[in-house]
């Protein structure tokens, strides 16, 4: 994780005894790691690993670019903030620039790295680097060849009440309108 120290506790941390590998897809892989437990014993773990992806909460005259795109994995469509994986070797500040315009059509010169954080650590070690702008300028999309979506821009009210309805779900999202809304309180970006 970027500025981020690995912490450990002897009381706590698990040893990898052995690795099997179950699953190698596009995105994700998937493996059963045997570990031993601090108290001895053993147990196993099933881990999703993932290359780590990036996400934009950019505005434009205050308001959040989003998309709304189809979600298999949700059978229903979700409002999002722009984001996408990382490409094997690619800095995620290169792959927030390339997926705000691939998605948005817009682009910024200055994105700033606002958190780095896991999406689900009990089973995947997914790392979203989310960043922002509050200068994001309009240009041209370039969308993937499977990739449908539709851009919008919402007010912060607009985005609480997609949180209310349901229409934003997601974690990412909901904590970059949890961000921006600090920022529209403090000045600062947290």
């Amino acid at each position: 994780m970027k500025n981020q120290k690995r912490h450990s506790n002897p009381a706590l941390d698990e040893v990898t005894l052995s690795t099997q590998p179950i699953f190698d897809g596009k995105i994700i892989t998937l493996q059963v790691d045997t570990v031993q437990l601090p108290d001895g014993n053993s147990a196993t773990r099933e881990v999703v690993k993932h290359p780590g992806a990036v996400a934009v909460l950019a505005l434009n005259n205050n308001k959040l670019l989003v998309v709304e795109q189809y979600r298999q994995p949700m059978l229903r469509t979700e409002v999002e903030i722009p984001a996408g994986k990382l490409d094997p070797g690619e800095d995620p500040l290169t792959a927030a620039h390339r997926e705000l315009q691939e998605e948005t059509g817009f682009h910024s010169g200055d994105l700033k790295h606002l958190k780095s954080f896991y999406t689900s650590p009990g089973f995947a070690d997914e790392i979203i680097h989310l960043y922002v702008t509050e200068n994001a300028q309009v240009g041209e999309m370039a969308l993937d060849e499977d990739e449908f979506l539709e851009v919008s821009e919402l007010t912060l009210e607009e985005a609480y009440q997609y949180i209310a309805d349901g229409r934003i779900a997601d974690a990412k999202t909901m904590m970059a309108v949890y961000a921006w809304h600090l920022y529209t309180l403090t000045g600062q970006w947290h």
